[in-house]
């Protein structure tokens, strides 16, 4: 199957690049100890660091099979980006050793001139080897000649995937269909080869290796004539589930006791388990800023506002939470106090907002007045990292935007968020942004990860200093 050829080329080139990496390690030490004329004590065990590198190598794989379906595309961008993450988990399983064992013999210098080393022999690995890998695993030999069957317009949703499986072996010998005189486009995207009734012999004919059906047949008897053929033949058989261009909609497949379903999207937090680890992270990121960082925080910002606007001290409003339910949230007052208006407060803060106070906007602009959220988190309505919650009109109005909205209330709202740190947050000025923040809210829901969760926090962290053009 074509997943699994995928899968192996993912897994081959992942364990070269941890050999590669491995190999710099040790041949390094010797480049550094002979020609530099430097010293690298002999005490210090250079096959237990290749160890930690190995190690470092095979944790970060997660990343590169994330990355999968286009290793063979990177540019030399992303396969910088992909080095430098994998070296991140090398350099931490390296220091990590490094403190267990109590090493004061390694040189850092040594340690970070590898690192270096390794992030620039990872990018070029990664941007040359996959398609050169691909060409040795899945050559004339390994060649996979395809058939299609079924309307040419079903095709075209699986124009780009053909062209970007190449790679993998995978080559368009053509289409069969009963459509009579198909035009010159639809010949282009794969030569018509005839009907039905002569599948065997095309079968035959090209050697095929494998027949994918367009599209879902309600004739329950033609596609059983179809699979015996490829049966037969010895072919492998493959229907595209073409609901998603049907539908304009992303659609998952889940087997659930014994039986087959189609849902929207995956839910990685309805696992129990991963909810509790989730919680624990939530835990124990908010009870030190609880404990620690509010209180001497409260003191400044409320003294603050005794001058430049005097007032409470926290703003509380309703939220939208999960599963659709409000919830009252905190933030330290950044705006001057007015009357209840609910046209005042229901409007976005804007660049220049007037009814932020002087000291409202250093906060707002270093998201310090998002601190007191952390309570909200302590009393379970929201998590460290979440879609960002928004008042109920807000939500109304949303949801009537963009249809998918009410998607992100299946998980705890967040202090921060994938869409933030991408760099949707502040105002919504139009629906572009609005669906752009939608997007990465239910990428987020989808594909939750605990290492995704401390990546975005730490993320943040960064942005508290250097904070992004959207924050006012």
């Amino acid at each position: 199957m074509i997943a699994y050829r995928q899968r192996g080329l993912v897994n081959v080139h992942a364990f070269i690049a941890a050999g590669v990496s491995v190999g710099l390690l040790a041949g390094f030490s010797v480049v550094w100890t002979r020609f530099f004329r430097l010293n690298l004590n002999q005490a210090v065990d250079i096959p237990a660091y290749c160890l930690a590198v190995f190690t470092g190598m095979m944790a970060s794989n997660g990343i590169v099979r994330q990355m999968g379906q286009s290793l063979h595309l990177l540019r030399l961008s992303e396969a910088f980006s992909l080095a430098l993450r994998q070296s991140i988990y090398v350099a931490a399983c390296t220091f990590t050793l490094s403190f267990l064992i109590k090493d004061d013999n390694i040189s850092r210098r040594f340690i970070g001139a590898f690192l270096g080393l390794n992030v620039l022999g990872l990018t070029l690995l990664h941007h040359r080897l996959p398609r050169a890998l691909a060409g040795v695993l899945f050559s004339e030999k390994a060649r996979m000649p395809t058939l299609l069957v079924g309307h040419a317009a079903a095709m075209e949703n699986l124009d780009s995937w053909i062209t970007n499986r190449g790679h993998l072996g995978i080559s368009v010998v053509g289409r069969i269909s009963d459509e009579k005189n198909p035009t010159r486009a639809e010949r282009a995207l794969a030569p018509h080869l005839g009907g039905m009734d002569r599948l065997g012999d095309v079968i035959r004919a090209h050697s095929v290796a494998q027949v994918i059906l367009l599209e879902w047949m309600d004739d329950a008897a033609e596609v059983e004539k179809i699979i015996q053929v490829c049966e037969a033949e010895g072919c492998r058989f493959l229907i595209y589930n073409n609901y998603g261009a049907r539908f304009a909609r992303s659609f998952t497949p889940v087997e659930e006791g014994g039986q087959h379903f189609l849902t929207f999207q995956a839910e990685p937090l309805e696992d129990p388990i991963n909810r509790a680890l989730k919680r624990a992270l939530d835990l124990a990121v908010s009870l030190p800023v609880v404990v620690f960082l509010i209180p001497p925080l409260a003191v400044v910002i409320w003294t603050v506002q005794r001058f430049q606007a005097p007032g409470p001290l926290f703003f509380v409003r309703p939220r939208g939470g999960q599963k659709r339910q409000t919830f009252k949230m905190f933030k330290f007052r950044s705006m001057y106090v007015a009357g209840h208006d609910p046209v005042h407060e229901t409007r976005q803060a804007t660049a220049g907002d007037r009814r932020v106070y002087p000291f409202g906007r250093f906060l707002r602009s270093a998201s310090l007045d998002e601190i007191p959220q952390f309570l909200n988190v302590l009393l379970g309505d929201m998590s460290v990292v979440g879609p960002r919650p928004h008042l109920p009109e807000h939500d109304d109005e949303f949801s009537r935007i963009a249809r998918a909205y009410r998607g992100r209330a299946l998980v705890k709202p967040g202090i921060t968020g994938l869409a933030q740190v991408r760099g949707y947050r502040g105002e919504i000025t139009d629906s572009e942004k609005l669906h752009r923040r939608v997007y990465w809210d239910l990428y987020y829901v989808t594909h939750w990860t605990l290492l995704l969760d401390a990546q975005l926090i730490l993320r943040t962290a960064w942005l508290v200093p250097f904070p992004n053009e959207a924050a006012y």
